[in-house]
């Protein structure tokens, strides 16, 4: 089979390593990824946590579009809570004036971190995503210059001008995100990684809902599922207690960066945490590429998604480029078209 398949990357921290490492893999994984023919290449935002470096994607796009060439580089995403819809709209304009056509605006709402750092963030004030609807038509309407003549900030232009701007995805783990991007006519990313569960459901009702829009005239969806893969199964299994140990630590509210796997094999488990371990395994596909290639064409048909994107972190680099080569192997041959 041949479908088209991305990458999402969470800039991750490994233990023993440091954030401009975990920087420095990004680009040096970007790169990989354009010559193994993957689509996109998306920066997530965190905020305050030990084991993903990226606070601000939409930096870190401008520096991986710079060391790429054909590949579209995007957000996943920008958490708008935080913004001006007006900034953000300013920002992706003038990423589109540096690489047009190659640019990809996912937006959030989740608040990235704790609590406290999302205080921190807002200056003691966080409120939440309630305004995010607003927020959004308003990102649009300023990337598309389409604010109604008698609105106050109609005279208001988002800078660089084009005649182009990114496409806007609205990502989210539950139906929420999607039954907004059908409404407003946006492009749909599910997180499979976050939430294993109902998001088939979530994906068919974004396409029944689906409003066609003058950016979008057909709804278009993507998922993105959490894949470790190696030569065989059982070293599929083997690194994937790294990312056992980190969600781990994550239940337990120990902030870390992501465990090697030597680190997780002196973990002293208790069953409680073998039981918890494997309730997280719901949300990642593992093993060798045939398990891996059966398991992700099972999700992309239960699912309808148009595209697939996967993550994928393990206790080291090396591991972690290596399972990006086998799925793309794994997939056929990816396509950007």
């Amino acid at each position: 089979m041949t479908m088209r398949l991305s990458i999402l990357d969470q800039s991750p921290i490994i233990s023993g390593h440091t954030a401009a490492q975990a920087v420095h893999e990004t680009i040096r994984l970007a790169q990989a990824a354009e010559t193994l023919g993957y689509h996109r290449y998306w920066l997530a935002e965190h905020h305050s946590v030990a084991a993903l470096a990226d606070p601000c994607p939409e930096i870190l796009v401008t520096r991986v579009a710079a060391a790429t060439s054909v590949m579209r580089v995007g957000t996943g995403g920008v958490l708008l809570p935080y913004y001006s819809p007006f900034k953000v709209a300013e920002q992706f304009r003038m990423l589109e004036a540096l690489y047009p056509g190659r640019i990809d605006l996912g937006i959030g709402r989740a608040p990235g971190g704790d609590q406290t750092t999302a205080l921190a963030m807002g200056e003691g004030r966080y409120s939440g995503a309630e305004h995010f609807p607003e927020q959004v038509q308003y990102l649009v309407a300023y990337l598309d210059y389409a604010l109604p003549a008698d609105h106050p900030f109609a005279g208001v232009k988002a800078m660089p001008a084009g005649t182009t701007s990114p496409p806007v995805w609205l990502l989210g783990s539950s139906d929420y995100s999607g039954a907004l991007a059908a409404q407003l006519g946006l492009r749909f990313a599910f997180a499979h990684f976050i939430n294993p569960q109902g998001g088939d459901a979530v994906m068919r009702e974004y396409r029944r809902r689906y409003r066609p829009s003058a950016r979008e005239p057909e709804p278009h969806a993507l998922l993105t599922v959490f894949v470790i893969c190696a030569e065989t199964d059982a070293e599929a299994g083997r690194l994937a207690a790294s990312i056992d140990l980190r969600r781990l630590n994550m239940e337990y509210g120990v902030d870390a960066p992501v465990p090697t796997c030597e680190e997780a094999a002196r973990y002293p488990y208790t069953e409680a945490d073998r039981q918890r371990i494997a309730r997280q395994r719901r949300r990642l596909v593992l093993g060798a590429p045939g398990t891996v290639r059966a398991r992700l064409t099972e999700l992309q048909v239960a699912y309808e998604a148009d595209e697939l994107m996967v993550i994928t972190i393990t206790g080291d680099y090396a591991s972690r480029l290596k399972s990006y080569e086998l799925i793309a192997e794994a997939l056929g041959s990816c396509q950007r078209a």
